[in-house]
């Protein structure tokens, strides 16, 4: 198995940014009142998930990186909540919260899938202590 790197050779990074990228273009439909409002604190959520795990994976510390994980995890949550606001409001409708929704959802089993992959991760199964390509293998 190859040697990842840097962050963005993760596949849960790359999803990361899709997702962010799927969250933005689904805040162009909130009213102008809320970008300062609702729209602002789904897409600071969104962002914070591949940030956390960008700076967790340059912390060089699996223990560091599995608490950064953690905390992307959470924003994940976060945004699932928002994503109910939205729909109570009508912001969104519920065609875009369930496909919004269930990304989010998979987004956070594959988060889950590489915290309890690092967990069981011995580091003499990769140079210089990074991850290898194969947990993305892993059972989510």
């Amino acid at each position: 198995m190859p040697t990842i790197k840097s962050f963005d050779e993760l596949p849960v990074w790359k999803d990361a940014r899709k997702f962010a990228n799927k969250i933005y273009n689904l805040t162009k439909k909130f009213p102008n009142k809320e970008n300062y409002g609702l729209a602002s604190q789904i897409t600071r959520a969104a962002v914070s998930v591949g940030s956390n795990i960008a700076e967790g994976f340059d912390r060089y510390s699996k223990k560091d990186f599995i608490r950064f994980l953690i905390i992307a995890r959470g924003s994940i949550s976060e945004i699932q909540n928002d994503l109910y606001i939205a729909l109570d409001l009508k912001y969104i409708n519920q065609n875009d919260f369930q496909e919004t929704y269930a990304l989010a959802k998979e987004l956070g089993k594959q988060i889950n899938g590489f915290i309890k992959y690092l967990r069981s991760y011995d580091k003499n199964n990769s140079k210089n202590g990074k991850v290898n390509e194969e947990y993305y293998k892993y059972d989510f």
